[in-house]
């Protein structure tokens, strides 16, 4: 089966997971055809049985590079298994209420484009305080010790769960290959 992993990162983190999404997919025995959606470039594959996008969220939005793309290809999208990444550091907030406000971001994108994938995860992004201009390493900085995350600035962080992610795409398999 060949499948289309489509994503849009902006600092780096959906990219690995993408990554990471197309290696387990490989590892399965299918092909993994990855696609980064903000190029804005053409892609010519031969006819993707099934596809998993992945998009971070950012300022309460995802990128609208990856939902014009979402918008331009809603009719392939509803035609063949899809599945959903959501990348949000809201994810593992110890606030119910702020799990489900990043919960909720894709229930939006969905109203947005009326798409409905098959299945959604939710994955905890990444502190990337090496990418972030000093406005913006402050400002998360104040977040990440609101939520009891690290406040090194010296170094990243990665809070993405890689074996939840193995296990969703795994199951993802299972259900589009049937």
């Amino acid at each position: 089966m060949i499948v289309l992993v489509g994503y849009v990162s902006i600092e780096g983190q959906t990219r690995k997971i993408a990554e990471a999404i197309a290696a387990e997919i490989e590892k399965h025995g299918h092909r993994a055809l990855l696609f980064n959606v903000g190029e804005m470039v053409e892609y010519g594959v031969d006819h993707p049985q099934a596809a998993i996008l992945c998009a971070p969220v950012h300022a309460g939005r995802y990128p609208d590079p990856f939902v014009g793309f979402v918008r331009r290809e809603a009719d392939w999208l509803k035609s063949i298994p899809t599945a959903f990444v959501s990348v949000s550091l809201l994810i593992r907030s110890e606030l119910e209420e702020e799990r489900q406000e990043a919960q909720d971001f894709a229930g939006s994108l969905f109203a947005e484009t009326h798409w409905r994938p098959g299945m959604v995860h939710h994955a905890a992004g990444a502190l990337r305080y090496s990418e972030y201009d000093f406005f913006k390493r402050w400002m998360m900085r104040r977040m990440a010790a609101r939520e009891r995350a690290s406040i090194d600035v010296s170094q990243d962080h990665q809070f993405t769960d890689w074996t939840a992610l193995a296990t969703f795409t795994t199951e993802f398999l299972k259900a589009a290959v049937q």
